[in-house]
């Protein structure tokens, strides 16, 4: 299933999470080389980011935002939606 997940940054964090900002785009990397994300990046404004993820099913797509090197108190996860896509996905 294809996830859209929107994080917020917290800006009072702002520091924090900048400081673990290569370890996050990491294990970004390491995730879309195995095909479990699709796409992901910031929003332009700075306030946050899409993550999208091709997950089995809603415990994976758990455990995989539980690893997430991103200090848990710098963001919060504004929205998770499932996404019926039109085109299939090219991850695997």
């Amino acid at each position: 299933m294809i996830v859209a997940v929107q994080y917020d940054y917290l800006p009072e964090r702002t520091d924090d999470r900048l400081a673990a900002r290569p370890a996050h785009r990491e294990w970004l990397t390491g995730l879309k080389a195995e095909g479990l994300v699709v796409q992901a990046g910031p929003f332009e404004d700075g306030h946050g980011a899409l993550l999208v993820f091709d997950v089995e099913d809603d415990a994976a797509l758990d455990e995989l935002l539980a690893a997430d090197p991103y200090p848990k108190d710098t963001f919060v996860v504004a929205s998770r939606r499932t996404w019926a896509t039109l085109f299939e996905s090219s991850t695997r």
